[in-house]
């Protein structure tokens, strides 16, 4: 294949003409674009530009005269995705087509259609299930853990998504082959509690919202045909993870109609625990023989080297969706070979981890183009203490609602009473343009020019508001004459389908959260056998579903990547583990690669062998960490941290431990972020457990560190020895004082 030059960078100019809309496209891209008549499958690599086919397949139609844009509905997985496509068919000039979630557009059908079909106000959407699960589970006779609680909810969210009702699930998980958390008959208890107090208090859930669009679109003739009227052509982006009730749905929406064009990627499926299934892509031609089908393969996103792993890793895939992998072909520089480090524990490796960030921001990579990227959310807290003692600013993925957070709140009050004043505001008479005015608006909110210097709460609140100052600044850049309204109600609107801006901070992120999601730098971390692929995938389908996560991962950087390993969990430790078997072949000196991969620890290449990382200074051998309890050596983190294992006798201070949490809510609360990044449940367990009497002692707790120790650690200490601090007193409510 000829590589072909890379497109102009977004944001994109206003298409004049259908012709124009064209302008820029790759071969394949075209294709896409022109097809606009009857069934189309485009099968399309990580990075080969996919939305900018299917938008531009949609602006040209429109442009065209084939398209009206009411009449088109197109359908993605994520609000950050949906939004994203929005402002793209905006700036082409097809402002009028919905762009949705499967959700998103079932809940609108719903809303406009319930009163006819039903009658009354619609049911109220419970947005988090878990609380009325774990009810549904005491009325069943169950006290369930907080992991057991989620892995039960999980269940009932499956079950609801493949249609499966309470009394069938035991066997619908032996039909699937799946592998239940807890007993079937247990699960399957509490799902017939949980539906019946979700009755009794008149409220659904989000599967509740395809199930009931769906049930009527059945059963109600006329309004489904009024849904087709309105609807005539469907696009459905990340075809590979859609769920038997979301293809229902879809068919529904059909009806005997194939004005239809998905776009996946069989190799990206990586979400088949909620019930999404790869089938009806690879599927497609089968059920629509006439179908045009187009592969993207050339990546625009990432560097040949980063290509060639990618490649490497899927080439040694096996089963159905392997059989229909695309080989991407770079169409970028060169640029460095992936980094293949081993380090002797996980502190060491998360320790190292935040200096290379470190130094890729000071030689000029912004740090929003930075992520930091595990297999399971556990393993954030080492990073995060690791790069608050780098010094570098970093946002969790998922930890917390951007439009949720305080600072935004009172930054869109601000906007909007300053849009409602106009020019009647003096802090405004003056200000040009739409960017100007919104930094002065939230100057008043603590927002400066220049950054605030390292993290910590005064640096969060910052990044919060120049997020909002990015955002007016892409809206001026689209509508040169836009106003504060404008602003107000694109943030309304963003705000009400959670599309967050992108934060400045590097990113800390599950890989499964990374989906969609693209950075000039990527450190895949904590890839061992056991981790990558995780204990608890043992199928073959199971293992081949985390060999495609990891190439998500690999697929998420455009040009530095590095990936490491640790072969103890914490300093000391017995060195028993080793690299994720998916590196086999493609690391140095580990079998036949399909490549040339190095490995760079300082700078100079590692000759073939991967190099143990690198250490600020000697790590002191240290002694086994051992059960205060009955003398046991420990190894899991969470026991490390409370010096006992689990099942041994506590002696747990619980008047401390409870002043402990209210008082970590607390501090939480006024810096903006998760209770974990004060301290982990199991380190307040343990200080209440140890009830230290000086700095020394707890700073003997595994959990505290240095800084935090300096931070909280005279909180901690008085907390501890009974005194009442006064942040907790300047709490109580003004009349429960003297």
């Amino acid at each position: 294949m000829t590589p072909v030059p890379p497109p102009p960078p977004e944001p994109l100019p206003t298409a004049e003409s259908a012709d124009a809309v064209l302008d820029g496209l790759d071969p394949e891209q075209r294709e896409v674009a022109t097809a606009l008549h009857g069934p189309v499958c485009v099968l399309a690599g990580a990075g080969t530009g996919k939305t900018r086919a299917i938008t531009h397949r949609i602006a040209y139609g429109v442009r065209a005269g084939v398209l009206q844009p009411a009449s088109v509905l197109a359908v993605t997985f994520t609000n950050r995705a949906a939004g994203e496509m929005r402002g793209r068919l905006r700036r082409l000039g097809a402002g009028g087509v919905q762009a949705r979630t499967f959700h998103s557009a079932a809940l609108r059908q719903l809303h406009y259609f319930w009163p006819r079909a039903v009658g009354g106000e619609l049911p109220r959407l419970v947005e988090r299930k878990a609380a009325l699960v774990g009810e549904a589970a005491a009325r069943s006779g169950l006290r369930l853990e907080r992991t057991e609680l989620r892995d039960v909810t999980s269940e009932i969210e499956w079950a609801k998504v493949t249609r499966t009702v309470p009394e069938d699930y035991p066997a619908a998980l032996a039909k699937a082959g799946r592998t239940p958390p807890r007993d079937p008959a247990e699960t399957a208890l509490v799902f017939t509690a949980y539906e019946r107090l979700k009755q009794e208090r008149t409220a659904i859930d989000f599967e509740d919202v395809l199930l009931l669009t769906v049930g009527i679109l059945q059963e109600r003739v006329d309004i489904a045909e009024q849904v087709r009227g309105q609807y005539q052509h469907f696009v459905v982006d990340e075809y590979q993870d859609v769920s038997p009730l979301q293809q229902r749905l879809l068919e529904l929406w059909l009806g005997d109609r194939d004005n239809l064009c998905v776009v996946g990627d069989a190799s990206q499926t990586i979400y088949s625990f909620t019930g999404a299934t790869p089938d009806h892509l690879l599927n497609f031609r089968e059920r629509h023989p006439a179908a045009t089908v187009v592969r993207l393969v050339r990546d625009y996103r990432s560097t040949p080297q980063v290509v060639r792993l990618a490649n490497g890793l899927l080439g040694q895939a096996t089963g159905p969706a392997a059989r229909h992998r695309l080989e991407l072909v770079s169409q970028r520089e060169p640029g460095p070979d992936p980094v293949f480090t081993e380090y002797q524990d996980e502190p060491a490796e998360a320790d190292a981890t935040a200096r290379q960030v470190r130094r890729l921001i000071e030689s000029g990579v912004p740090a929003s183009e930075i992520a930091v990227l595990f297999r399971v959310n556990a393993q954030s807290e080492l990073y995060e203490q690791a790069l608050t003692d780098a010094r570098v600013p970093y946002q969790v993925r998922g930890a917390e609602r951007f439009f949720e957070r305080p600072e935004v709140r009172e930054a869109q009050v601000a906007l909007r009473g300053a849009a409602r004043a106009g020019a009647n505001d003096p802090m405004l008479a003056d200000a040009a343009g739409l960017v100007e005015q919104t930094r002065r608006v939230l100057a008043t909110k603590g927002w400066r020019a220049q950054a605030p210097a390292g993290s910590g709460a005064v640096r969060d609140r910052w990044e919060s508001l120049a997020a909002l100052v990015r955002v007016a600044e892409e809206l001026a850049a689209e509508r040169p004459a836009a106003a504060l309204a404008d602003l107000v109600a694109e943030l309304d609107a963003r705000a009400a389908v959670q599309h967050a801006p992108p934060a400045a901070g590097v990113t800390l992120a599950s890989l499964h959260s990374a989906k969609g999601l693209e950075w000039d730098a990527v450190f895949l971390v904590g890839l061992t056998d056991g981790m990558m692929p995780i204990t608890y995938a043992r199928t073959p389908e199971q293992v081949e579903e985390e060999r495609r996560l990891l190439y998500v991962g690999v697929t998420r950087a455009r040009r530095h990547l590095a990936l490491s390993w640790a072969l103890a969990r914490s300093p000391g430790g017995r060195a028993s583990r080793v690299a994720s078997p998916f590196l086999t072949g493609l690391r140095p000196g580990s079998g036949t690669g399909t490549g040339r991969t190095t490995t760079t620890t300082t700078g100079t290449a590692a000759g073939g062998d991967v190099r143990r990382g690198e250490s600020r200074r000697p790590r002191a051998a240290r002694a086994p960490a051992r059960c205060r309890v009955c003398g046991r050596t420990l190894t899991d983190p969470g026991e490390m941290k409370l010096t006992r294992c689990e099942e041994c006798p506590s002696e747990l201070d619980e008047v401390l431990y409870e002043r402990l949490w209210e008082w970590r809510d607390r501090q939480a609360r006024q810096l903006g972020q998760p209770a974990y990044c004060v301290f982990t449940d199991r380190t307040l367990m343990a200080i209440a457990e140890t009830v230290p009497d000086t700095a020394a002692e707890l700073a003997r707790i595994p959990g505290v560190r240095a800084r935090k120790l300096q931070q909280y650690g005279a909180d901690v200490l008085a907390l501890c020895a009974g005194e009442e601090l006064a942040q907790l007193a300047s709490d109580e409510p003004e009349s429960d004082r003297p």
